[in-house]
């Protein structure tokens, strides 16, 4: 860990009274929210093919991820074996931060955002805490809880302090981050004639890429409301201490947990009860700044081991200048399941500071993705390709009546109200979510949980329930099977041929469509409003 730059605190034993308070208080609440990985990519889903180096299919063992940790998770919690966001990263994260469809908070696709005119009459892009006023942040600090969010942000054209979260540490989310005085390794478009170049800043040479900037080694992060800092947002390293040990070998997801566990570490001695959204990079492809020649679709990530029950994580070391780099064998291949490996080994290292901190049994934590693998499902509107991610939930100190693989359909729109019974937060009755809490599903209140999930891609809907699927292209797929690859289900050519359950499925799925179809009619902001109006958060 890069724990050598924060502030070193006190922990609390097992037995301490801030520990014994706080068992008796609300539970602590930790998202993990990884980046463009499907539920075929993890090995709990016993899919018989997944993602190899480039994105193609492989059934190839060693390049399947191995996760001891969310193994263990899935099976003492409970796993969902077909939870769905949306098709693509921002309107999966504005359907997470909000609990709503893109026909409340407009966000329909990547570049295609609902819009609002702002005082001075230009059209921008409409932020979803003006189109949906109590997001996922809100609603955990009207619950009494010290918010934290880390990681990528997706959240395009919006002020990050206006999402309710008290501080965080962010590395990039979106092309045009302000230019970091820490670090070039970022990708710049240079325009001028005809023809736009996109520029490794690193060796000032054209790359074959989008825009971004570097989010693994040598990272961008800026920090918000830190209480060490002298701005609201602030680039880090940002102190001599950090300045000294900042540099190539720095990696930026170690960097957010850091920060993430100091923040713990403070509330719990302050006796809060916390709200972590880690928003990780893990899992998205990415330009291999290390490697810049070559054609890594995934960066390699610091190399960990799994052995006689724990991990142990290689000292990284790299060095060079100018896109000329050696690594001296301490980052691993390239690869998505290296980051599946590295996701799991950060689980590990949460479940480790959980038990030393004496607060492991009052703790929820949720593990979920915001869409379908790069290459193989991103983007896509076919089946469930693009929607159909992993989720699982951990709870150890709560009476479960659920435990393993459930077969239910789950929305990332519940997870923010199942935060709000867990926070005992009342949304109000004309605040509509279209998300439905799962708490009582998991506590044995209810015996099922929803009976459709729906997903989209701009003016394209995809929709399931338990027997039938209407995808983007408007094809129905017979689900009431779950195939071996996790998606070759048989197409619906003959409705005839078909249980009467079929039938009447679909007619229910098809009046669900016509509602929710508002991408044309009720695309943007209504004329004349800048922010949605809405009746406070209550504590129940």
């Amino acid at each position: 860990m890069y724990g050598r730059w924060i502030k070193l605190l006190s922990v609390f034993s097992i037995v301490s009274f801030a520990a014994i308070a706080q068992k008796t208080s609300k539970p602590n609440i930790i998202i993990l929210f990884a980046d463009d990985i499907r539920a075929r990519e993890l090995p709990v889903y016993a899919s018989s093919k997944w993602s190899d180096t480039t994105g193609a299919d492989t059934n190839d063992i060693h390049l399947r991820a191995q996760t001891p940790v969310l193994d263990r998770l899935a099976d003492e919690g409970v796993w969902i074996t077909t939870a769905w966001a949306s098709t693509v990263c921002s309107p999966s994260r504005a359907m997470m931060m909000t609990g709503r469809y893109a026909h409340q908070h407009k966000w329909w696709h990547n570049g295609d955002y609902g819009k609002y005119q702002d005082p001075k009459g230009k059209q921008k892009i409409w932020p979803l805490y003006k189109s949906s006023p109590h997001t996922l942040g809100h609603v955990a600090q009207a619950g009494g809880y010290a918010t934290y969010w880390a990681g990528k942000t997706q959240m395009k054209g919006a002020n990050l302090q206006e999402f309710g979260f008290n501080e965080g540490c962010f590395t990039p989310g979106e092309q045009g981050a302000p230019k970091n005085p820490y670090t070039n390794f970022a990708l710049d478009q240079v325009k001028g004639g005809t023809k736009r170049e996109v520029i490794n800043r690193d060796n000032g040479q054209p790359v074959h890429s989008y825009q971004q900037q570097g989010w693994l080694f040598h990272p961008h992060v800026r920090l918000m409301n830190h209480p060490d800092a002298q701005q609201a947002l602030e680039w880090w390293p940002n102190t001599k201490a950090a300045k000294d040990t900042f540099g190539l070998s720095t990696d930026g997801p170690d960097v957010e947990l850091d920060f993430i566990f100091d923040f713990m570490d403070r509330k719990h001695g302050e006796q809060e009860p916390f709200f972590i959204y880690h928003t990780s990079h893990l899992g998205h492809d990415a330009m291999d700044f290390l490697h810049p020649l070559s054609k890594n679709k995934w960066p390699g990530t610091p190399i960990v081991y799994w052995e006689k029950g724990k991990y142990t994580r290689k000292e990284v070391k790299v060095t060079g200048a100018n896109g000329v780099y050696d690594t001296h064998h301490s980052v691993s291949k390239a690869g998505i399941h290296q980051h599946i490996n590295y996701l799991d080994y950060q689980v590990w290292l949460y479940l480790n500071k959980l038990e030393e901190m004496g607060i492991a049994d009052n703790t929820i934590f949720i593990f979920a993705a915001d869409n379908g693998t790069s290459k193989y499902g991103k983007g896509s509107p076919v089946a469930q390709r693009g929607t159909h991610v992993p989720m699982i939930i951990y709870a150890p100190g709560f009476n479960f009546t659920k435990q393993g693989k459930q077969d239910i359909l789950v929305s990332m729109a519940d997870v923010l109200p199942t935060v709000a019974e867990v926070a005992g937060v009342a949304i109000p009755k004309n605040y509509e979510l279209d998300g439905e809490s799962l708490w009582p599903y998991l506590t044995g209140k209810k015996a099922d949980h929803r009976d459709w999930i729906y997903g989209y891609r701009g003016h394209m809907q995809i929709i399931r329930g338990h027997k039938v699927l209407k995808d983007g292209k408007g094809n129905w797929w017979d689900v009431a099977q779950q195939p071996s690859d996790l998606i070759s289900f048989p197409k619906i050519q003959n409705w005839n041929q078909l249980s009467e359950e079929h039938r009447k499925e679909k007619v229910k799925l098809e009046e669900i469509l016509r509602q929710l179809d508002q991408h044309e009619q009720a695309h943007d902001a209504p004329k004349g409003i800048d922010t949605m109006p809405a009746d406070p958060l209550n504590v129940i």
